[in-house]
């Protein structure tokens, strides 16, 4: 018991050493920097690793987040141009790339960054008007991203991004870009159906005149199809004329070859030459011309008794015809 109390002393200085040492070991994470000072003055910044600081002389002054960071502000009241006051919030994307500087550079980065922001806003947005502001929100962005990294710079940090989140105009001058866009619809709409309305008669007429071409392409073509009918028609009429008049004079040819095959008689040939005088004298004819031939006949006396009983008094008979 004695000797335990005699060691406690040691063994508690023992411990106290211990918690001492394993205080002074650090293990920087991943995407984290330690800023160490030595005396109060700066020493060196610690990357990802194990390390050791010396004890009750050197300490962890800041510990860095090396991450992209990203901060809301809180709405901004700025006057445009045209002396129109909205409320604008920004959205700034941040990164720590020099932790010396970001423990040194300045007191409370985050509000500095905050204020800087607003006065840029303010002097940027002064220089435009209402519907500019509007509209170049890409252009303020960029404008402000520049402005405030390379205030940044002596601060190690490095603005990545700036985005107006908000822009909110006073509630009157809202009402009135409502009633010019819900004007400016209407007026889209009306000449939308204008635009309609002239392409349908476009289309209609487009139609009738389609229609019309069609239909006198279809007369056209019946016209030709009638005339080439008509034409065929009156071909095969000819050629059955033709034909006709052929076999007729086939017939005729025939009939005088087998009448001279026969040998007619000489009495034959009067007596048909008669049938031929009785056919002339039946038809219309004024002249009657009479072969010699047929002079002797003893109708011959009739057949002129005949033609002179006309009612034609002016007809004329010519009685002889000189036999070749």
């Amino acid at each position: 018991m004695e000797l335990i109390l005699k060691l406690l002393p040691w063994i508690i200085l023992a411990l106290l050493i211990l918690i001492l040492l394993g205080s002074c070991i650090k293990v920087v994470p991943q995407s984290r920097a330690f800023v160490i000072e030595r005396l109060g003055a700066f020493r060196t910044v610690w990357g990802v690793g194990l390390h050791f600081k010396m004890p009750l002389f050197e300490r962890v002054a800041k510990n860095v987040s090396l991450k992209e960071q990203v901060v809301d502000f809180p709405p901004q009241p700025v006057i445009t141009k045209d002396n129109v006051t909205m409320q604008i919030d920004t959205v700034i994307y941040f990164q720590i790339t020099d932790p010396k500087l970001y423990a040194y550079g300045v007191e409370n980065p985050m509000s500095a960054i905050e204020n800087l922001t607003a006065t840029t806003l303010r002097n940027i947005i002064g220089d435009l008007e209402l519907d500019q502001s509007l509209t170049s929100r890409d252009h303020i962005n960029g404008q402000m991203r520049a402005i405030l990294d390379e205030a940044t710079d002596n601060w190690g940090i490095k603005v990545n991004r700036v985005e107006l989140k908000n822009i909110m105009p006073p509630r009157d001058i809202q009402e009135s870009m409502e009633k010019q866009m819900r004007a400016e619809r209407e007026r889209r709409e009306a000449i939308l159906q204008a635009e309609g309305q002239k392409q349908s008669q476009i289309l209609v007429a487009e139609g009738e005149k389609q229609s019309a071409i069609l239909r006198a392409d279809a007369a056209k073509q019946a016209a030709i199809l009638q005339a080439e009918g008509a034409k065929q028609a009156k071909i095969l009429e000819a050629e059955a004329e033709a034909e006709a008049i052929l076999k007729v004079q086939q017939a005729t040819a025939d009939a005088i070859k087998l009448i001279n095959e026969a040998h007619p008689s000489e009495g034959v040939i009067k007596i048909k030459a008669l049938e031929a005088f009785e056919t002339a004298a039946n038809g219309k004819a004024t002249k009657i011309i009479i072969p010699s031939e047929i002079q002797g006949l003893a109708g011959l006396a009739a057949a002129a008794k005949t033609v002179f009983d006309t009612e034609d008094p002016k007809a004329t008979i010519t009685k002889t015809v000189p036999k070749s």
